[in-house]
């Protein structure tokens, strides 16, 4: 299959309903001790497939050739296992976890901001990546991660990933950006043409500048923030609020605003300076010294899965070297199998910097906050429910 250029990602979940907050404050009893992880068997064998798959996923993770005939690798799956595939699409992370919810569906591809409320809600089931054949030649950095595993018991496979980079106009801004501080900073060359990624999420961000400019917080984790560490960061972010011309959650709206010149400088993703760079924008992307967030999709098995032999078999075809070579070019993302380079054109693996840890390691993937810090600090940390409220302010 040769490389199009990347088809678009979800926007992320913006609105955070009641049943989002009660879904991470019920992760969590009333004490300051550390969250219980529902005890869910674990799969031991894998049989003959039930006949039938009904996933929730991002548009672009299950193509069966009808958005176009030659992206299409789910037909063959249905050939080779038996397995119809029912897709549901779904458009944020918090409906991703309410679908998930009713128990109709075997599996997801849920993203680091769902993954946790999934497995902390029993929503979803351990993997046993020893039925997974190739699960050895996923990227070491992807497995046993805090986003998608919980006391070393991994709960999904890893699919595919990549980095929330700094993108800029290389006309309006003459040097590269080497920090953060082009859309933190009130003085900055691209001050009211700043765009911003809309989702509570982004708070971690804003931890992300204050851990390497205000030590004194000792920031470790951007996920795990104290009320001290929380408090800076909402601070940092209604003081940015002026600088920013726009809040994109649609990668599309934020394409647009850099072609036109409207916006100079923000978060964006790779696939989309990519199209910008397709239609002639001068636009360039940089990870600056601060590092990043990122996202890492991960395919995870329903607690309650009625085709669960499917499951497996599909968590298996989906992350071989050539349909995991398919998805990526479409969707426009690193693979989380590095084989699948060898599947792809030149130049495409170098651009998402995939079989690149140190770049990776610069990256703080997307994790649902809880109230549990994950240290000495104990059941200190701000949960996803306040974030999201301080999201709604912070924008007005």
């Amino acid at each position: 299959m040769t490389w199009t250029g990347p088809r678009s990602r979800p926007a992320l979940a913006l609105a955070a309903s009641a049943l989002v907050a009660a879904a991470v404050a019920g992760c969590n009893d009333k004490t300051d001790k550390a969250v219980v992880v529902p005890d869910v068997p674990m799969q031991q064998d894998v049989g003959a497939g039930e006949g039938r798959l009904d996933l929730v996923v991002w548009a672009g993770y299950a193509e069966n050739g009808s958005t176009d005939e030659q992206v299409d690798w789910v037909t063959p799956f249905t050939r080779a296992t038996g397995c119809r595939v029912q897709a549901k699409v779904a458009d944020t992370s918090d409906s991703m976890v309410e679908l998930m919810k009713t128990g109709r569906y075997d599996g997801v591809s849920a993203s680091g901001d769902a993954s946790l409320r999934l497995i902390y809600g029993g929503t979803v089931a351990p993997v046993n990546t020893g039925l997974i054949s190739g699960y050895g030649d996923i990227a070491p950095y992807l497995k046993n991660q805090p986003y998608n595993s919980v006391d070393g018991r991994m709960y999904g496979v890893p699919h595919g990933y990549g980095a929330n980079m700094l993108m800029y106009r290389t006309d309006k801004l003459q040097q590269r950006p080497t920090s953060w501080d082009v859309v933190w900073e009130k003085d900055s060359p691209a001050a009211g043409h700043v765009v911003a990624y809309d989702s509570p999420i982004y708070i971690a961000d804003a931890a992300l500048y204050l851990k390497a400019h205000r030590p004194d917080l000792k920031i470790r984790d951007v996920y795990a923030l104290d009320d001290e560490q929380f408090d800076a960061a909402v601070d940092l972010l209604k003081r940015q609020r002026p600088n920013v011309n726009q809040y994109w959650a649609n990668y599309l709206d934020e394409l647009q605003s850099f072609k036109s010149a409207d916006n100079y400088a923000g978060t964006a993703w790779q696939v989309t300076a990519n199209m910008a760079l397709a239609e002639k924008a001068p636009v360039a992307t940089t990870l600056p010294s601060e590092g990043a967030t990122g996202w890492s999709d991960t395919w995870m098995i329903a607690s309650r899965a009625k085709h669960p032999h499917c499951m497996y078999k599909w968590m298996g075809w989906i992350t071989t070297p050539r349909v995991q070579a398919q998805v990526a070019q479409w969707f426009g993302e690193a693979p989380a199998n590095p084989k699948a380079c060898a599947h792809t054109p030149k130049g495409f693996c170098s651009t998402y910097h995939v079989g690149d840890p140190a770049f990776y390691g610069r990256l703080a993937f997307w994790r649902t906050p809880v109230k549990d810090c994950g240290d000495d600090r104990g059941g200190a940390c701000v949960e996803y429910a306040r974030w999201a409220r301080a999201w709604t302010e912070i924008k007005g």
